[in-house]
């Protein structure tokens, strides 16, 4: 697709753009792209256990107001048939980031886009594009923070008040570039379109976990090793968690690699 093949050529770009001397004042503006063996998102594979290549730009002022956009190549979409030639995801948000003494915390909006074709869709689905405002607050190593839906999300209709809370911690060692992290999620759903699908034993809801280390290589180069694991339910008439006989949400290993500049 061509979305994917512009994806493909900016991450090949990217990380073949020579290093320069660091001589001007840092700039507000960050670019970042990775490529990675699968694309979990909440635990949920968004490329059916394969490869994805992803790409964002940022905005980030001294005042603290931050925008961005970020995408990455999926393919559940097309795979649950859901819509057709929906192989991209492609993220807008913006918030403001500040401190309050030994607390910083992070305050947003993000909409999530799925260009594609999508044909009727009755409930108690709808097309995936999802609205959520989001608050976080970060404490020495551990952070909390809760995104919060304002109606349909990821497939589901009418879900607005749905949540995901995001618990996790970051503990890099010393000076050797290594930090270890750890995380907790529940996306739980609500809403007219969760309770048909609670009656048809669909129900959505499910809580992630993942350990991970990354690896800082210098000149804006970074690695990670992941593993994740979910409680997603699977199997016939299950929501879209499993899909063309793979289980999205089972425990998987995730390597990346990152460049941002």
């Amino acid at each position: 697709m061509l979305k994917n093949k512009l994806l493909v050529a900016a991450l090949a770009s990217a990380f073949s753009l020579p290093v320069l001397a660091d001589t001007a004042p840092a700039s507000p503006f960050s670019t970042n792209v990775s490529l990675t063996n699968n694309y979990l998102y909440r635990g949920i594979s968004q490329t059916g256990a394969k490869p994805a290549v992803q790409g964002g730009f940022d905005y980030a002022g001294a005042s603290g107001i931050y925008v961005g956009v970020w995408g990455s190549s999926i393919s559940w979409i097309s795979d649950s048939n859901l819509g057709t030639n929906a192989g991209l995801e492609l993220d807008t948000y913006a918030g403001y980031k500040g401190t309050a003494g030994a607390v910083s915390y992070d305050v947003g909006f993000l909409r999530y886009n799925y260009p594609g074709t999508y044909g009727a869709i009755s409930a108690p689905f709808a097309k995936p594009d999802t609205n959520e405002i989001y608050g976080a607050v970060t404490y020495s190593i551990v952070t909390a923070k809760l995104s919060y839906a304002l109606g349909d999300l990821f497939g589901v209709a009418s879900a607005k008040g749905s949540t995901y809370i995001d618990l996790s911690a970051a503990y890099p060692i010393g000076d050797t570039g290594f930090t270890l992290g750890a995380h907790y999620g529940k996306q739980k759903y609500k809403g007219s379109g969760t309770d048909t699908l609670v009656a048809l034993g669909a129900d959505p809801t499910y809580s992630d976990y993942k350990l991970s280390v990354t690896k800082d290589l210098g000149t804006g180069y970074s690695a990670s090793l992941a593993y994740s694991k979910t409680n997603a339910a699977t199997g016939a008439g299950k929501y879209y968690y499993s899909l063309q006989g793979k289980d999205l949400g089972k425990g998987a290993v995730v390597v990346a690699l990152s460049r941002t500049f």
